[in-house]
């Protein structure tokens, strides 16, 4: 099977800081993603931070396809990375980067790729991640907007 890289942008009026807290909450992605669950993997009754290594659960709304993911890289408001360490649909890893936009707000570019892809999916999953970077903006804005 042949390989497969998408990357899909999008624009939010929010700054990366704000960006960035809508991506590390997981327990959130229900509420603005088409995603059904996603849990993180913490130990009980801790409450902190993510952390680098840490295991978030992701359960679909369709079908219920589950995959675990672990997360190999954090950098504050600029970056966010992750790998696939079991699941359905082949493993494949991912990176959103943030960058400052001009005249304000934050530049998102979501990138995955998939050691093993079946032809057939490729638009699905251009399709699927353009929706999931445009909802993540969405969902930044909306957080300023209730701020304002």
């Amino acid at each position: 099977m042949p390989s497969l890289a998408v990357t899909a942008t999008s624009r939010s009026f929010a700054p990366a800081d704000v960006v960035y807290a809508a991506l590390l909450d997981a327990e959130s992605w229900p509420s603005w993603t088409f995603y059904y669950e996603v849990d993180m993997e913490l130990p009980a009754g801790v409450g902190r931070p993510v952390r680098t290594g840490d295991r978030r659960t992701v359960r679909g709304r369709l079908g219920g396809i589950v995959c675990r993911e672990r997360i190999v890289e954090l950098v504050p408001d600029q970056r966010f990375g992750y790998e696939q360490a079991a699941g359905l649909l082949g493993s494949h890893q991912g990176t959103v980067v943030l960058t400052a936009a001009s005249p304000g707000g934050t530049e998102i570019s979501w990138s995955a790729s998939y050691r093993h892809s079946v032809p057939l999916l490729a638009t699905f999953r251009k399709r699927r991640l353009q929706n999931l970077v445009h909802d993540l903006a969405s969902c930044a804005n909306s957080m300023v907007n209730r701020h304002d």
